[in-house]
């Protein structure tokens, strides 16, 4: 097994052991509150130790939100940044390419994620932590395209094409949760991101033509 295949499986292996740990805390915290539970008894239900749940996350608030952004970035940035950069049209689709398989196979059932509404409804402060790591997820994404296209992180083609991918990420898991169905979600995403070109193409081509 090559070097490469090792590390795949270890992110594997990791993406798996935060996403357990994250559905069991939603669910821990959706029904009894966070102050509900303590740290041993989630990594007991989950067969990690303590030291394990800590390497993954630094409290239970960050365990219910998910994934670190630091760690979500340095693996967008190892599969984005080896493509080499390609022209803008195509940065959005190895994005969303990226998106699918990192955040399709973090988005969990139907049950985790009305877990997560729950637990954001019962505890209000997880909103305003969540929204602060989407924010922060949104800034690293723009300075990893920025330094594969080799433009100032201020470019307003970075800047734009991350918040579409985020646009799309956020209106699919909205989607995703409304019907209860996770088979889709790729096709979610692909589709809007289809629909979003359309009007913008025709768009363009009205205002040419005026």
């Amino acid at each position: 097994m090559n070097e490469s295949a090792i590390s795949d499986r270890r992110q594997q292996r990791r993406v798996e052991t935060a996403s357990r740990l994250t559905a069991v805390s939603r669910r821990l915290t959706a029904s009894r509150g966070l102050n509900g539970f303590t740290v041993e008894e989630l990594c007991n239900e989950v067969g990690v130790s303590r030291r394990t749940f800590f390497n993954y996350f630094p409290s239970k608030e960050d365990a219910v939100i998910g994934m670190d952004p630091h760690d979500e970035a340095q693996w967008f940035s190892d599969g984005f940044e080896a493509r080499g950069s390609r022209g803008w049209p195509v940065v959005i689709d190895d994005l969303l390419e990226l998106a699918i398989q990192h955040f399709g196979a973090l988005q969990g059932t139907p049950e985790e994620h009305a877990d997560f509404f729950a637990a954001i409804d019962r505890e209000p402060r997880l909103l305003k932590r969540f929204i602060g790591v989407s924010k922060e997820r949104e800034r690293q994404v723009v300075e990893l395209v920025a330094r594969r296209e080799a433009v100032d992180a201020t470019d307003l083609r970075a800047v734009a094409v991350v918040n579409i991918l985020f646009a799309l990420v956020r209106t699919g898991g909205e989607r995703i949760h409304a019907s209860g169905d996770t088979a889709d979600f790729a096709a979610i995403l692909t589709d809007s991101l289809a629909a979003a070109r359309l009007v913008l193409g025709e768009d363009t081509t009205r205002k040419a033509q005026s």
